[in-house]
């Protein structure tokens, strides 16, 4: 039963989750495989304005990668999927950060004031040395991109 619902998540990735939650039957082995399928391990979830000036600050020692995402967006699923795939190009050059912007959307607007960028999702922010030297947003988030600025 995993391997058939794996497999469904894999072909249909961003309608998984509604034909899940439409379904009567298994939700919660279908909320698990959508969530498995789009939370790495390896991504810091951002939930506080001292975290953000915590990551600018470690932006000094190791470049840092702040994602913004709303997670009821399309655009920000398919997004995330492209991160997720690319996570090994990013991973080993620097730290990804994960602001669930609408658990968390006064953390949101303090990223925009405090690194002073437009307020975007989904957004990828690239922190170096205690600066942005990176941003952008929507279908031009690409992990071979971003890997570039690190």
């Amino acid at each position: 039963m995993l391997d058939s619902m794996t497999n469904y998540a894999d072909s249909l990735l961003c309608t998984m989750k509604v034909q899940c939650l439409k379904s009567t039957q298994n939700i919660d082995l279908c909320v698990y495989v959508f969530k498995k399928k789009y939370t790495m391990k390896n991504w810091n979830p951002i939930t506080t304005e001292q975290q953000v000036r915590e990551i600018v600050e470690k932006s000094n020692i190791k470049p840092q990668i702040i994602f913004k995402d709303s997670v009821t967006c399309g655009i920000s699923a398919y997004a995330k999927e492209r991160l997720v795939s690319g996570n090994d190009l990013l991973i080993a050059k620097a730290d990804f950060n994960y602001l669930d912007l609408l658990s968390y959307r006064s953390v949101s607007n303090f990223i925009a004031d405090e690194l002073n960028v437009i307020h975007q999702s989904p957004q990828i922010i690239v922190l170096k040395n205690g600066e942005v030297v990176y941003r952008v947003s929507h279908h031009s988030i690409q992990a071979d991109e971003i890997a570039k600025w690190l």
